[in-house]
């Protein structure tokens, strides 16, 4: 619980929600305008703001870093809640001079229990792709609009008031991310960390991270953390 007295942790926290708030918007001002997203949106969002927080934008990838040891849980929730609240901040401004659009909601165009399984192994594939890449220790769009984000689905839903399903949004990509932890860490490369030690961190961060924080700013001057 130290991180939580650190200017830094709360820094990290806007930026998680300036973050899903640009990524969003953009996002949603291009769909409703007639065209689509580019894929290096995300990309340049994570670049800008990446060295403060980790550029997380995805709940899911969230929690599969918790799970992974190498976030804490408290961190873990602030985030989510961060880019919830900059997902429906997003939607609400383009919803402001776009009324009646759809902004982009996702729908399922296959069953629940199919549009499960999609949602759920897409996620695990982009969650395990990520935390192969920040682990420190190393030198499906048509059949369910492919959210694989539940904050990026959640804010164009709420606004819309289109919650028919909404929980295969959530449900799916989070178990997928928590699965793609586990597999990681125990099949792939596996952690040499005990109970104790994995408790730690979900307590109080990384190490690493926290003798940074306690060092001040200018120890992080040149430190990126997550991508």
């Amino acid at each position: 619980m130290r991180e939580v007295r650190t200017m830094l942790f709360w820094r990290a926290v806007a930026a998680e929600f300036v973050g899903m708030l640009l990524f969003i918007f953009a996002g949603l001002s291009t769909i409703v305008g007639g065209g689509q997203p580019g894929t290096a949106l995300e990309l340049k969002v994570s670049l800008s703001l990446g060295h403060v927080s980790g550029a997380h934008l995805n709940p899911a990838v969230t929690l599969g870093l918790m799970f992974s040891c190498q976030i804490s849980a408290v961190r873990c929730v602030c985030y989510i809640l961060a880019q919830m609240v900059g997902a429906v901040t997003a939607s609400v401004i383009v919803n402001s001079y776009k009324p009646g659009e759809a902004l982009g909601v996702n729908q399922l165009n296959v069953g629940v229990g199919a549009g499960f399984i999609i949602e759920f192994f897409a996620t695990l594939q982009l969650v395990l792709c990520v935390i192969a890449v920040t682990d420190q220790r190393r030198s499906d769009i048509s059949f369910t609009g492919c959210g694989i984000n539940p904050a990026r689905s959640f804010g164009p839903a709420l606004i819309q008031g289109k919650m028919k399903d909404h929980w295969v949004y959530w449900l799916a990509p989070l178990c997928g991310g928590m699965a793609a932890s586990l597999i990681y860490d125990f099949m792939i490369f596996p952690q040499a960390r005990n109970l104790r030690s994995r408790a730690s961190v979900l307590l109080n961060g990384p190490e690493d991270r926290n003798n940074l924080m306690e060092a001040g700013p200018r120890a992080t001057e040149n430190t990126t953390f997550g991508k």
